[in-house]
């Protein structure tokens, strides 16, 4: 299997080099050259059946230039302790048939650690089969998660260096603190004067100038991503969904074969877009609900056809989707354009240089036939947060309640009833202010700290000890820059600030 770019004029690479590259040299994002077909049953065969295991069966067919030892050794790695789940990524079951993805357990609680604690294994594995020397630097843009995700698995990684952006002030106070907090040789973390959109733009930015990046390679760095436009963040966001699903017939929820719904809560679009490939690969899907906040850009693009970023921005009680430009689109349109990259690139050159872009009805069509969306606003986050807690008996962060409520949307504007899988991203924990005003009380004037213990006592549920630690922990990337910085930022950090030209050692670090 060879790896495209979605603009089309970028040449065909393996996965090692995909994973390297991150984004292509055309500005387009890397896709499969075909996806192959794995059927409702690829774990059948399998003996054990860890998380691991069933990981491996899904990514051998998406990663062929990796053997099947360093893919079991990098998933073994990465899916281990630092889950507080023995399941890794459990299914729980509520009293009104939802099935619940859990894909927070890892040490960032967020499903970016279900990606990002296998990538740096992925990333290392490749650069080893490189002939010439030299150090990845990893550009990372946050809403969140991501930041603090992708520097706990790159925290001491051989041969990568990590600089993550984040929106200042756009990210909750538990985001920026297991963000400013990390420690590692390798890693740097600066929040940027805008919103998500411009923290994002700025490092494009960075990626698709060519004197920056013949500087960066005078001193033998090169650019790549953490950030779901890089295929080692998507494939492995694909076996959960092969997994989840798995789990619902062990469970004797479903008959294997039997189509079920999918309801992801996303802004940048690249966890609905992993369940979408699940389903080119067989995966029984009837249709995908995609939930956004108040920045339902993706709800108005499903709907009408029309993507238009010329709009308010909302900061909203969840964070992670407080997104304006949804990059991983891009592949969902490369599909619906029946592969076409030139159409892909007119609309992606409109959307830069006007602002919007619309999809004729033919692929407009194909989108609505597979793919639903609806958004939640702030009274109804909470209200979902505080039913699923009163009436399931089952606590949830408010990304996951944007995708319950919009899930019951859904079934009472439908009527369907088929077994649904929601994905939950993240631990209440982590959005412990919004929780409790959904439960009734009054966050105010109170520090994380207090919120977590109060959360603790009403929930009877201990404090996840990744979060209580940061109490304790001393901020070491204090640093706040604009968008128009974000390069000399960078080259501060690989310590190339008002230099010229130089030849490092060709030894990786």
């Amino acid at each position: 299997m060879e790896y495209i770019s979605t603009r089309g004029s970028a040449p065909s690479i393996a996965s090692k080099k995909a994973i390297i590259k991150g984004m292509a040299e055309d500005k387009g994002l890397y896709v499969p050259s075909a996806f192959p077909f794995l059927g409702p049953n690829p774990f059948a065969g399998i003996g054990e059946d860890s998380y691991a295991t069933r990981a491996v069966r899904i990514l051998e067919s998406f990663l062929p230039d990796y053997t099947p030892a360093e893919l079991l050794k990098a998933c073994q790695t990465a899916y281990a302790e630092n889950f507080d789940a023995p399941a890794i990524a459990p299914v729980r079951f509520l009293g009104d048939g939802t099935a619940i993805l859990e894909l927070w357990h890892g040490p960032t609680l967020a499903f970016k650690d279900m990606a990002l604690q296998l990538m740096p294994h992925l990333l290392s594995t490749a650069l080893q089969s490189e002939t010439e020397r030299y150090e990845v630097v990893i550009l990372v843009a946050t809403s969140g998660d991501t930041g603090k995700a992708a520097l706990e698995g790159f925290s001491g990684a051989s041969g990568v260096r990590i600089f993550v952006f984040y929106p200042h002030e756009g990210v909750s106070t538990i985001q920026r603190l297991q963000m400013v907090t990390q420690r590692g040789r390798n890693v740097g973390a600066c929040a940027v004067q805008g919103n998500f959109d411009d923290a994002q733009t700025g490092v494009k930015q960075i990626f698709s100038d060519p004197a920056i990046n013949g500087k960066l390679a005078a001193f033998n760095f090169r650019l790549s991503s953490a950030n779901s436009i890089n295929w080692g963040r998507l494939a492995p966001q694909i076996a959960y969904y092969f997994t989840g699903y798995d789990d619902m017939v062990t469970a004797g929820k479903i008959q294997r074969g039997q189509t079920i719904l999918i309801c992801v809560p996303t802004g940048n679009f690249g966890n609905i877009l992993a369940a979408y490939y699940a389903r080119l690969c067989g995966l029984p899907l009837s249709r995908l609900i995609c939930a956004s906040n108040q920045n339902r850009i993706l709800t108005d693009f499903i709907r009408t056809g029309v993507y238009d970023r010329r709009r308010d921005f909302y900061k909203t009680e969840s964070p992670s989707m407080d997104i304006l430009i949804s990059s991983n689109l891009e592949r969902l349109l490369f599909e619906l354009a029946e592969r076409q990259a030139a159409i892909v690139s007119a609309w992606m050159e409109k959307l830069a240089s006007q602002g919007w872009y619309d999809i004729p009805s033919n692929p407009l069509g194909q989108l609505q036939s597979f793919f639903y969306g609806g958004f939640a606003g702030h009274q109804d986050t909470l209200l979902a947060i505080r039913e699923a807690f009163e009436k399931q008996g089952y606590l949830m962060d408010p990304h996951t309640a944007v995708g319950y409520s919009v899930l019951q949307k859904y079934r009472e504007e439908t009527g369907d009833p088929t077994p649904a899988l929601l994905a939950s991203t993240a631990s209440p924990f982590k959005f412990n202010r919004a929780v409790l005003e959904a439960l009734g009380r009054d966050p105010s004037g109170k520090d994380e700290f207090n919120l977590l213990e109060e959360l603790a006592a009403i929930t009877r549920q201990p404090i996840p000890a990744k979060l209580s630690e940061l109490k304790f922990l001393s901020e070491v990337h204090r640093g706040v820059c604009t968008k128009q910085k974000m390069a000399e930022v960078l080259d501060q950090f690989l310590g190339i600030k008002g230099k010229g030209h130089a030849h490092l050692s060709t030894e990786r670090r």
